[in-house]
């Protein structure tokens, strides 16, 4: 599948891994993959998301009040713990992201990809044969993205006030700004 990727998806998959390891992550997630396919700023998903007046930046931020996967904000809740206030209590104390995952050492090489981050790459595919283009670029993947609404990417996208309707209508602008090669 990776031969029909065009050369900003294919680097917008390896930016998704250094992402991953950037967060402390041992796997990649949709999250990443969003990350990795708005981190250049040329590419068609990250041209469509700046129509939408978001950015690397947003989505970053947005990626980090994510619960951790380990976490389950709802069941802390039925405890009645707030998941966010603790968070916000601990940032304030210890700064931004202290509550995300480290591991002792930063993972190098290969990280493996999350079962939803793999089906968002068959999904792109499928974008790009509805489309019928012959490669994939980073448009197919933001597509993928908002067809899989629930996976952290959609809900990244989702707390930014971007919806499925609003990414399909900036990704067929872009395209006919910069037609899909």
């Amino acid at each position: 599948m990776f031969e029909r990727f065009a050369k900003d998806a294919r680097e917008s998959v390896v930016q998704a891994q250094e992402e991953a390891r950037a967060l402390g992550a041992d796997r990649v997630g949709t999250e990443h993959v969003l990350l990795g396919i708005v981190r250049t700023p040329d590419t068609i998903a990250a041209r469509a998301l700046d129509r939408l007046g978001v950015g690397h930046d947003a989505v970053l931020a947005a990626v980090r009040t994510l619960p951790p996967g380990a976490i389950d904000a709802d069941a802390l809740a039925g405890v009645g713990i707030d998941l966010e206030a603790v968070r916000a209590q601990v940032e304030a104390s210890f700064g931004p992201g202290a509550l995300d995952a480290r591991p002792a050492h930063s993972p190098s090489g290969h990280l493996p990809f999350e079962t939803s981050a793999k089906k968002l790459l068959e999904i792109a595919l499928r974008e790009a044969l509805r489309y019928k283009h012959r490669r994939i670029d980073t448009g197919h993947l933001l597509l993928a993205v908002v067809r899989l609404d629930d996976t952290p990417a959609a809900r990244v996208l989702s707390s930014l006030g971007v919806g499925a309707d609003r990414v399909h209508e900036a990704v067929a602008a872009t395209w006919a700004d910069v037609p899909v090669g």
